[in-house]
């Protein structure tokens, strides 16, 4: 069987570039059993409710859920267990450091496969205020109507 390339997106969280704002991403490996990464290889997973933390110098992944794969058998995991994730001990310190002094939080952006690895692209983010949501829906309606405005110039319709 050909060695898999490229990067494959499972599942994306969408909505966390809505509710924070976005300081810095990092990439990180996941510790999967098997029946987790056939499910997520029929693309079956949800980060809504994910997010990350360090313990005992360790990063683990909570309440991301992958289904229950349905070929399987009584080995079958846990939808919403507690994932370990890989990262240098270099990051984990200085994510460690940022989010107790900063009061930031760590959030699963996007679940994916690279090189045929299961990974992970971590955020480290703050919250938004309700005020900030509205200005940045405001922002982009006043993008798109903007975007709008130079189309039906340029195609001469007034």
């Amino acid at each position: 069987m050909p060695k898999e390339t490229g990067r494959k997106v499972v599942a994306q969280n969408r909505k966390a570039r809505y509710d924070y704002h976005i300081e810095e991403t990092y990439e990180a490996g996941l510790v999967l059993t098997g029946t987790e990464v056939k499910s997520l290889r029929l693309g079956r997973a949800s980060l809504v409710d994910g997010f990350a933390e360090v313990d005992n110098d360790e990063m683990f992944l909570l309440n991301v859920h992958i289904p229950e794969y349905t070929e399987g058998t009584w080995t079958n995991h846990e939808p919403r267990r507690r994932r370990k994730m890989l990262l240098h001990r270099v990051e984990i310190e200085k994510i460690e450091h940022r989010v107790a002094q900063r009061g930031l939080t760590l959030i699963p952006l996007s679940l994916y496969f690279s090189d045929g690895k299961a990974k992970v692209e971590l955020a480290l983010a703050k919250g938004k205020k309700t005020y900030d949501k509205r200005h940045a829906l405001a922002e982009k309606q006043t993008s798109r109507d903007a975007q709008k405005e130079m189309g039906r110039r340029i195609k001469g319709v007034s």
